[in-house]
């Protein structure tokens, strides 16, 4: 119990607090969550993907492993998320909100911050958190707008839409300038990184806003699709990636050390993406429901991740 509770005071309340003062502030002040999702998706958050792929050394043998590792954690996701579906036997609209809230988890504002306070900071699990980020950065910024407009919008509209992304651009950019080694200007790495910065107590901040914003009551016609939902990505997410790299390991081939197996793990137990929400938001599609997702998904999650990093027993080296 004792460790049980250092995990909680030391690695995930302290992102609860910041959360809590973004909650504080919506309730206290309304503040206008479009400015302060623009300041993240057009700067705080380009500046940090940038800046930690120009900066932080990725081996290619570790992209490579994360990569495989995404590709068939994600395909397994969706397999079970799409059984759900026909089970339940969703409209279109609900099919792909459904998707979306567990496929897209918030490996960014709430991953970076958790990675960093669960392992002290080390570069190696850093990395691989930042591998997760690109790949949970791209897909809701592609697929994840196919999969919301695919069954009701004009197809040339949506790519206008997914070519009009950020990300698209920073992450190529800041690989093929730190790969040819292009020097980047102290006028131009000073403001980059003032920006990057600034990204993790302002991404908790903007969380903590849209959560202030949303309704705090799950509704009786939407419980058990939301509740379905946050089992999916809370329990079913890390036990998923338990049981994928378990089998990865028994096999032997490109073996994962277990610092690499621990970051894996933490990061797929992470909540329910706020890009659900934007997405649902920005394209008419089971707002509602994305928005109590995300709440109830990361209400929960001090919980259910203090659990996993239990369990994990971690040892920093």
């Amino acid at each position: 119990m004792t460790v049980f509770m250092h995990i909680l005071t030391n690695n995930v309340l302290p992102m609860g607090v910041m959360i809590g003062l973004g909650i504080v502030l919506m309730r206290a002040f309304k503040l206008d969550i479009k400015t302060l999702s623009k300041l993240n998706f057009y700067l705080f958050s380009p500046a940090l993907m940038f800046n930690l792929l120009y900066n932080q050394k990725l081996e290619l043998s570790l992209i490579g492993k994360v990569f495989l590792f995404l590709l068939i954690f994600m395909f397994a996701q969706y397999a079970i998320v799409e059984i759900v579906i026909r089970i339940k036997g969703y409209k279109a609209s609900m099919r792909s909100a459904m998707k979306n809230s567990v496929l897209f988890y918030n490996s960014a504002n709430y991953g970076i911050p958790l990675n960093q306070l669960a392992f002290g900071g080390l570069s190696h699990t850093l990395a691989v958190q930042i591998i997760v980020m690109v790949v949970q950065s791209l897909i809701p910024n592609t697929w994840g707008i196919y999969n919301v407009n695919a069954h009701k919008a004009d197809m040339k509209q949506v790519w206008r839409t997914i070519l009009s992304m950020p990300v698209i651009y920073v992450i190529p950019g800041a690989l093929a300038l730190r790969w040819l080694n292009v020097p980047i200007p102290d006028a131009l790495q000073m403001p980059v990184t003032y920006l990057a910065d600034a990204f993790f107590g302002t991404a908790l901040i903007t969380l903590g806003v849209q959560l202030g914003s949303m309704e705090w009551r799950i509704k009786r016609t939407l419980a058990v699709d939301v509740s379905i939902a946050v089992v999916l990505r809370l329990v079913a997410g890390p036990l998923l990636a338990w049981g994928i790299i378990t089998l990865w390991n028994t096999v032997g081939i490109m073996p994962l050390d277990k610092l690499t197996v621990a970051a894996l793990i933490v990061s797929s137990a992470v909540p329910t993406s706020l890009s659900s929400v934007l997405l649902a938001v920005e394209f008419d599609n089971e707002k509602e429901f994305a928005s109590q997702a995300v709440f109830l998904s990361t209400l929960l999650s001090i919980l259910t991740i203090t659990v996993v990093i239990f369990f994990l027993n971690i040892q920093i080296p």
